[in-house]
C-alpha cells in the first residue's frame, strides 16, 4: 500500500510502505494492557514514558491497564546535535515522583541502539524502584548495548527508519495512526 498516494497527512512526502496497520497496532496494544495488568496485581505501579516518542502510544497503552497507576514522564538527550546517540544520556526532565518501593514500568517507542535506555535504567535502579521493567512498542533485536531485558514488545521490528505513530523523523510524522518505513 503506498500511503503518499492516499494519506493527505503525508503531504507530498512518501513513504516506502505501511509497516503495522492502525487497527494492528490498536489490538497488540490493548493485549500489553491485559499482560501488565495480570502481572502488577498489587503494589504502587508508576507508568513512566520516555518522551517525545511514546506519548501516543503510552496515551493508549495506559487506557488498556485495568488496574489503579500513576503515569510520569522522562526526557533524556543521547545525541546533542549529532544523528547517533553518544552513550552520554543527561536527564532533561527528571520525575518528579517518588520512585522507591514502586513498581516501576518505562515505556519506550523503539528499541534501537540500547545505549540510552540501558543508562536510564542505571539511573532509575538507583533509586530503589521494588522492580523495573521496560515496555517498548517496537524492538529491532540490534541493541549491542542493551543490558536490561525489554519485558513487553509490542512487536518486533524491521531494521528500516520508522515513522508514525508517534515515531518521528526530524519532528514530522508522529501524528500518523499507522507506522510506516520511510523511504
Amino acid at each position: 500500500m503506498s500511503a503518499s498516494i492516499a494519506d493527505p497527512r503525508l503531504d507530498g512526502r512518501a513513504v516506502n510502505r505501511i509497516a503495522y496497520e492502525a487497527e494492528t497496532i490498536a489490538s497488540r496494544v490493548s493485549e500489553l494492557g491485559a499482560e501488565i495488568s495480570a502481572d502488577y496485581p498489587d503494589g504502587d505501579l508508576l507508568v513512566l514514558g520516555l518522551l517525545k516518542g511514546s506519548f501516543i502510544f503510552l496515551g493508549d497503552l495506559v487506557r488498556h491497564i485495568t488496574r489503579p497507576i500513576q503515569v510520569d514522564f522522562l526526557v533524556a538527550s543521547s545525541y546533542g546535535s549529532d544523528t547517533t546517540s553518544s552513550g552520554d544520556v543527561h536527564m532533561v526532565y527528571d520525575p518528579e515522583t517518588v520512585l522507591e518501593g514502586r513498581h516501576i514500568l518505562l515505556v519506550e517507542d523503539i528499541v534501537d541502539s540500547g545505549r540510552t535506555l540501558s543508562r536510564l535504567m542505571d539511573l532509575l535502579s538507583v533509586r530503589r524502584p521494588r522492580s523495573l521493567a521496560i515496555c517498548a512498542l517496537l524492538h529491532k533485536h540490534i541493541a549491542e548495548h542493551l543490558r536490561y531485558p525489554v519485558r513487553y514488545v509490542g512487536f518486533d521490528a524491521p531494521n528500516e527508519f520508522l515513522v508514525g505513530y508517534g515515531l518521528d523523523h526530524a519532528e514530522n510524522f508522529r501524528h500518523l495512526p499507522y507506522i510506516a518505513s520511510l523511504q
